[in-house]
């Protein structure tokens, strides 16, 4: 286990060597952990890890080797089968002619039915079809199948069939230094660009210091401000979810428009625009900011890109209460309506290939708001829309 976990690290780009690894075992049969995996964790967190910008890679690599390892000694002798294993052995899955058997509900019917089993439940269930409980058909709990439900106590998405989440979910956000891909993204991100003279007198002006020597007889050097992307740009980040899959593609297309817009905001939602966003998703909870004082604040001649999926029950798009992370006041279809009528140039990159998006029903509904301003998240993809929003 613990070598899996030095590979791990190494796979997720962790800088790790095997003297920084024999180290660890080192320490481990001086009994420096105190057979404790909290311990084990600060322990190898110390050894490991060099630079402060690797914790976080580090954390997810320690989280999902050692997850369910109450000890370390445990870690040592594990032989049996992992709990993972066992687990989906219990999980439930429909044929799609049973799923279409299953009635949908419609949300408001869903969630006054989840009241009631809140208020009459008094137990643990599992493999049934009307309880909060696991492995069943009812359209509450975890590792069942149902095709319109509210996931409760569930680790991650299996179907993406949730309309609501009852989770704490913790999400990362993205890394703006990562090795960007196709380095015609960042060309194509070129095509949105208005240059303007700004800033400080820095950059030599050879033209403006000639003629100048010329009429005045003697060397006069003459500056200039550097010509720089005056174009400002407002990034709003899907993050969590079934945007776990593209996260790579986000990133890329994050750290390339860093470099190529000086002026550029971002800021984080999940699934659909609603009342507030964030700059953080450790602080996520904390620190959220109103949407309306962005509107307010940012002027119309910013270009807002949305970068997401847009993979979500229609009823986050359309419903009030339908997030599926909190009970939205307003339905996120109200929101996104107002973005486009601030910033006028706005537009929806979608990492999921093009091919699929007549299968989703939500992204059709939010390729609908953005009068059909929603482009794939390729080179060819992002160069339309920049071409979009340069007009």
């Amino acid at each position: 286990m613990f070598l899996t976990f030095f590979a791990n690290l190494r796979q997720a780009q962790v800088p790790v060597t095997p003297r920084e690894y024999l180290d660890l075992m080192r320490a481990l049969e001086l009994d420096l952990a105190d057979a404790s995996v909290d311990e084990f964790y600060r322990l190898a967190r110390g050894l490991l890890v060099k630079d402060e910008r690797n914790l976080d890679r580090f954390d997810v690599v320690f989280a999902a080797t050692f997850k369910g390892v109450l000890t370390i000694a445990a870690a040592l002798e594990a032989k049996e089968l992992p709990e993972e294993w066992l687990r989906r052995l219990a999980e439930r899955y429909l044929s799609p002619d049973e799923r279409a058997e299953i009635e949908k509900l419609g949300f408001d019917k869903l969630m006054e039915m989840l009241r009631q089993r809140l208020a009459e439940q008094r137990g643990r269930h599992q493999g049934g079809s009307k309880w909060i409980g696991t492995a069943g058909k009812s359209p509450f709990g975890a590792y069942g199948d149902h095709p319109e439900a509210i996931r409760i106590g569930q680790e991650k998405s299996r179907r993406g069939s949730a309309v609501k989440v009852w989770d704490k979910r913790e999400f990362k956000d993205f890394d703006a230094d990562a090795d960007l891909g196709p380095r015609n993204i960042k060309i194509a991100l070129r095509r949105l660009r208005k240059f303007a003279r700004e800033g400080a007198a820095e950059e030599l002006d050879l033209d403006g210091t000639i003629r100048s020597t010329a009429d005045k007889g003697y060397i006069d050097v003459k500056m200039r401000p550097e010509r720089r992307n005056a174009v400002k740009v407002l990034l709003f980040l899907d993050v969590g979810g079934s945007m776990d899959w593209h996260v790579e593609a986000a990133e890329q297309l994050f750290s390339a428009a860093q470099s190529q817009f000086k002026r550029l905001e971002h800021f984080y939602f999940h699934n659909c625009l609603y009342e507030s966003v964030w700059k953080s998703n450790r602080r996520r909870l904390e620190e959220r900011i109103a949407t309306r004082d962005l509107i307010n604040s940012y002027g119309r001649d910013y270009r807002v890109v949305f970068i997401g999926d847009a993979s979500m029950s229609p009823y986050e798009i359309i419903a009030p209460g339908g997030s599926v992370e909190h009970l939205n006041p307003e339905p996120g279809r109200v929101w996104l309506e107002r973005a486009i009528l601030a910033w006028p140039r706005t537009a929806w990159i979608n990492p999921t290939p093009e091919r699929h998006w007549a299968y989703s029903q939500s992204t059709a509904m939010i390729a609908d708001i953005f009068q059909q301003r929603m482009f794939a998240l390729t080179p060819a993809g992002v160069e339309a829309a920049m071409r979009a929003l340069a007009a």
